[in-house]
């Protein structure tokens, strides 16, 4: 098979796409956590069926598995028109009912990327597609931003191109885009991974991303007045991203 030894290398690179996500964070259900609930997630089925490349190699996934806090394991295979071009499913309560749900980013070969949410049943909702093949959006994070109780995803929509961030709150299984603000950015093309994330150090949440030209380190919060973007260090290393994270500024 052509693609052959593109998959054999694929699965000797560090685990940094596709890896399981095991470790989530959630409260408890109360007496229990129900037998449908979602305990970890991976993707599978790796294809290179849309060889975009920007995560660093030609090879996507074609199916996204869940294991249940029963055991079970249930997979969602997508169409070949489309492709979860990703680095990891990320495990979060977008409802607040105490089981997680999995976002991921799910790519149509000729419409480009969309930010997905999956249950234990299958896809929930998801963003618009970009609406270009290759085009891309790097996830940042899930987090109620402007404490209202509903939670918010914020994503990079083009981190290479339009470097522009996009808030959507998730509320009733939908999706809806309600703010946006240019010049940052999370990713450079080839990356196996994404830089900064949200964290919470002191007061609200705060998204670590870095400005357009990769000059500084910024921390961005986001309420009903809009974005607040700090400076936090002029340098942009995954070292120093990774600082941030721990609110430890550079």
């Amino acid at each position: 098979m052509a693609g052959a030894p593109r998959l054999l290398s694929r699965f000797l690179k560090a685990p940094a796409r596709g890896a399981l996500l095991a470790v989530c964070l959630w409260p408890a259900l109360p007496g229990g956590v129900a037998a449908d609930t979602i305990a970890s997630a991976r993707y599978s089925e790796p294809t290179d069926r849309y060889a975009h490349g920007v995560l660093g190699d030609a090879i996507e996934w074609g199916a996204l598995e869940l294991t249940l806090t029963d055991g079970r394991t249930t997979t969602f295979t997508l169409p070949t028109d489309h492709v979860f071009e990703d680095v990891a499913p990320r495990l979060v309560d977008l409802d607040a009912d105490g089981a997680p749900e999995v976002i991921v980013v799910e790519a149509d070969v000729t419409a480009g990327a969309a930010l997905a949410v999956y249950g234990p049943a299958g896809k929930i909702t998801e963003t618009p597609h970009i609406g270009t093949r290759n085009r891309w959006l790097a996830p940042i994070g899930a987090a109620d931003l402007d404490g209202d109780g509903i939670v918010e995803i914020a994503f990079v929509d083009r981190p290479h191109l339009a470097k522009t961030l996009r808030v959507w709150r998730y509320d009733s299984e939908t999706l809806m885009q309600v703010d946006s603000l240019q010049g940052v950015t999370n990713h450079r093309i080839g990356e196996v991974d994404i830089a900064g994330g949200i964290r919470t150090c002191v007061d609200d949440p705060e998204m670590i991303v870095a400005t357009a030209n990769w000059s500084q380190l910024v921390a961005v919060t986001w309420n009903a007045d809009g974005f607040v973007t700090k400076p936090i260090g002029n340098t942009t290393s995954r070292a120093a991203f990774a600082r941030a994270m721990d609110c430890r500024d550079p």
